[in-house]
């Protein structure tokens, strides 16, 4: 008995003297961001990635589209049941501290070689050849978390949940520039088929005025054909755009979790607004925005916890176990209480001397991939603040290019309405009308395209500074 009340004292000594840190942690680096973006000295540190994508995507068609991908998406899906399953893992890592219990039957019949010294024994004393033993009890068993390893696993499966929930948030910023890019992209192919089918008219008109010249003898065939080709090229674009359109609706409704459908859609592409201010703060707010940033500092804490549980194996464990119980030689002595009861007690302590460096090499292993982690982690804040200086630059330069498209389609839209006048009055010839209208037909193509990648590179602004999963 006294015994075992030392073991009690020497377990609750222990108790009070567990998470004994014996390795530290590794900080973030300091200076992982820069103070500004490229070519951006505003203070302003106000960031649209904390708009909601709601607020950020006024359109009701792709605010239902969006929601649909968050709620049917099988990525998203996916990630959402790693949350659950790492959650589990948390919970279960909570219990690190409680012993370990179990409950144990067991019987057994011996019986030795008569010529045995345990066969003679038992002839003489107690009668029979053979000895029954039964014994039914419960044992616990408890290590002490002398050196922080329990502790360390529990905050390594505390980050490895959040680590889940980041990985949840970059899919759905992910999912929902995806299909805003989609849905734009489906305006514009409407206005190029819009495009399309007006030049495809305006060449009509402008043929049949030829064939009439031509029938009258005041043109070649010449121009007939010229015309005709021209013609076609306008009428060429419509099966191809109306191609885009349905490969682009189908990519859409696969987004959605849905089958391949129409898209519904309103507006034009040039209807499409943002928020004047594209506020992109400053670098240091991808520390909190961005999931995949997020996740490379929740590796750094995983790293953290692997090298502390790799340093506590190399020393001494505690462990304590204690079980009680019946035990009797014969069945229907079980419950001759108290003389069948029985109690046993016992701690030990364990260094490891000698495992072919196993715990030694692991140790020293969990340091080197903490060491990658910090790599990483700034590597990942280098790529951040990398997409976002594109973003903006994409987004300034667009705005530039679109401002001197628009004017250059202005331009061609008044010479082509002038050709057409001066080749009804005989003052221009059809090579002129002809190479009017093949030029406003690319230029008000090429704007819709600088429209739509004005659009894309807003989108993703908006996604590179971490907004989409609020």
């Amino acid at each position: 008995m006294k015994s075992v009340i030392i073991i009690y004292i020497t377990a609750l000594i222990m108790l009070f003297t567990t998470g004994c840190k014996v390795s530290k942690d590794v900080s973030l680096p300091a200076n992982a961001a820069p103070a500004a973006y490229r070519n951006s000295n505003t203070a302003d540190t106000s960031t649209i990635a904390d708009i909601r994508w709601k607020q950020f995507f006024n359109e009701e068609n792709l605010q239902h589209l969006i929601n649909s991908a968050i709620t049917n998406n099988y990525d998203m899906q996916v990630a959402v049941k790693n949350v659950e399953a790492a959650q589990l893992i948390v919970k279960q890592s909570r219990l690190g501290y409680l012993p370990q219990a179990s409950l144990q039957v067991a019987g057994s019949i011996n019986r030795p070689s008569d010529a045995s010294l345990n066969g003679l024994s038992l002839s003489k004393f107690v009668g029979k050849s053979y000895i029954e033993d039964y014994s039914a009890s419960a044992v616990l068993s408890w290590e002490a978390d002398i050196w922080g390893k329990i502790k360390n696993q529990k905050d390594k499966a505390l980050a490895a949940y959040l680590q889940t929930i980041e990985a949840r948030k970059a899919i759905q910023t992910g999912l929902v520039a995806s299909v805003a890019q989609g849905y734009y992209n489906l305006l514009m192919l409407d206005a190029q088929i819009a495009i399309a089918k007006k030049n495809l008219l305006l060449n009509d008109s402008t043929l049949n005025i030829i064939k009439l010249q031509y029938n009258a003898g005041q043109v070649t065939a010449l121009a007939v054909e010229q015309a005709t080709a021209q013609r076609l090229v306008a009428a060429q674009l419509i099966p191809q755009i109306e191609q885009d359109i349905i490969i682009q609706e189908d990519a859409l409704s696969v987004l959605t979790g849905e089958m391949p459908a129409a898209i519904k859609r309103t507006g034009t592409i040039s209807n499409i607004s943002f928020t004047d201010q594209l506020s992109a703060g400053v670098p240091s707010s991808l520390l909190r925005n961005r999931p995949d940033v997020r996740a490379r500092e929740l590796e750094l804490t995983i790293a953290n916890a692997n090298t502390g549980i790799a340093k506590a194996n190399l020393y001494p464990s505690l462990s304590i176990t204690a079980s009680g119980g019946i035990n009797a030689f014969k069945v229907s002595n079980w419950f001759t209480i108290p003389a069948s009861l029985f109690t046993a007690a016992a701690a030990g302590i364990t260094q490891p001397l000698f495992q072919q460096k196993q715990l030694k090499t692991h140790y020293e292993l969990s340091k080197v991939e903490r060491e990658k982690a910090v790599i990483q982690f700034r590597q990942s804040v280098l790529t951040a603040v990398g997409e976002v200086a594109d973003a903006l630059a994409k987004a300034g330069k667009l705005q530039e290019q679109q401002s001197i498209a628009a004017t250059r389609v202005n331009t061609l839209q008044q010479a082509t309405g002038n050709a057409n006048l001066l080749f009804k009055n005989g003052m221009a010839d059809y090579l002129e009308v002809i190479t009017a209208q093949g030029n406003v037909l690319q230029a008000e193509l090429e704007l819709t395209v600088l429209k739509k990648e004005q659009l894309d590179a807003r989108i993703e602004l908006y996604r590179s500074l971490g907004g989409g999963w609020k």
